[in-house]
């Protein structure tokens, strides 16, 4: 049975996740910052015991540490799917990430989320993630971090995207020799809590698309930069 560890998969995308890959009978590592308020999640167990919660808050290197030091099981797939974009409501806040009123201390805690929690998350668990049969690392990412696609001014959330998307073409050269692949993936303009209200494209599709995307990818896509439709996303 394959296992998939997932983070921030208490709602949206992670949760929906989690739904689908115990769906399909893998072994799910469920991460999120409360599983005490992760009623969802919580919900999805069954007699099979393939769904595991833990605390895991992405921005806690200790707490990282802690749980790859007592998982030793294979992880075929790390995915990388906690993510914020600042307080929400998201355009009653989103001043906070224009030039001239930019929150420094708010784009620091977006960029140890986005960025520093993936590329941590890797280091912690590339040991199960290499015993595995899959080997794969996915991160999820947005065509916001996109230089040539994207130029919307939110720089926090931005820029802390453009940085994993280069951190993790770092990350798939760096591991190449060792047949993990590293990939980086868009969700969409997924209907979430991060919607401006234009979202269009609904979660279940969204993550039916990125799971036939991860199920594919090879050695050759590691470095690549692709949409739940499979559509290559220029850097």
């Amino acid at each position: 049975m394959a296992t998939v560890l997932i983070t921030g998969a208490n709602r949206g995308i992670g949760l929906e996740f989690a739904r689908q890959y115990l769906a399909d009978n893998w072994q799910v590592v469920a991460c999120c910052r409360d599983p005490d308020q992760a009623d969802e999640l919580r919900a999805l167990a069954d007699d099979e015991h393939r769904l595991q919660v833990e605390r895991v808050d992405v921005t806690d290197h200790a707490q990282i540490d802690a749980l790859a030091g007592r998982f030793r099981e294979p992880i075929d797939v790390l995915l990388n799917n906690a993510g914020i974009i600042g307080p929400i409501p998201i355009p009653a806040h989103i001043g906070k990430q224009h030039f001239g009123s930019l929150d420094y201390d708010l784009w620091e805690r977006v960029l140890r989320t986005n960025t520093f929690g993936p590329i941590k998350m890797a280091e912690a668990f590339l040991p199960q993630v290499e015993a595995s049969e899959q080997k794969k690392i996915v991160s999820l990412s947005s065509s916001l971090g996109s230089i040539a696609e994207r130029d919307t001014p939110a720089y926090a959330y931005a820029t802390s995207k453009t940085a994993l998307n280069k951190a993790m073409t770092l990350l798939a050269a760096s591991l190449r020799d060792r047949d993990v692949i590293v990939t980086v993936v868009c969700p969409g303009y997924v209907k979430t809590r991060m919607d401006f209200g234009t979202a269009n494209v609904e979660i279940p599709d969204s993550v039916a698309g990125l799971r036939r995307l991860i199920a594919g990818f090879t050695l050759a896509d590691s470095g690549t930069f692709t949409r739940y439709n499979g559509e290559r996303i220029p850097w």
